[in-house]
């Protein structure tokens, strides 16, 4: 993977993923954690492509604007692109659109690849 890799996935808002199923607020719109939640899946399977089976990425930080609200039913867009890379630290850039072409949220992301094993075993500790 290279920066300026892109990876691009549409989801179609469903009922058990709006603000008041999250309890992230009381409207039937797309909550903001499964906002996050898109973006992270969608960087996260961007990353695993290109990983041994070993390995895999844990998400280390999330700055999100969530700027326009989407009804359930309503289509969203999501694209990932890769901004840098150091080391083992991916870093990427966010953007949402709704069916209309409407941005509805931007940001970044960093995920960090790990040995899936090591990982697991830190949590002994």
């Amino acid at each position: 993977m290279e920066v300026g890799a892109q990876s691009l996935r549409t989801y179609v808002v469903q009922p058990q993923e709006t603000a008041k199923a999250f309890e992230s607020g009381d409207l039937e719109v797309l909550a903001t954690p499964r906002l996050v939640g898109m973006f992270e899946s969608v960087a996260k399977d961007m990353l695993g492509a290109t990983l041994t089976p070993e390995n895999t990425s844990v998400g280390v930080h999330v700055d999100l604007k969530h700027l326009k609200a989407t009804a359930v039913g309503q289509t969203v867009e999501i694209m990932v692109t890769v901004t840098a890379i150091e080391g083992r630290r991916y870093t990427f850039a966010l953007r949402a659109v709704d069916a209309s072409n409407d941005v509805i949220g931007e940001g970044t992301h960093t995920r960090v690849v790990v040995n899936r094993q090591r990982f697991l075993e830190g949590l002994k500790k």
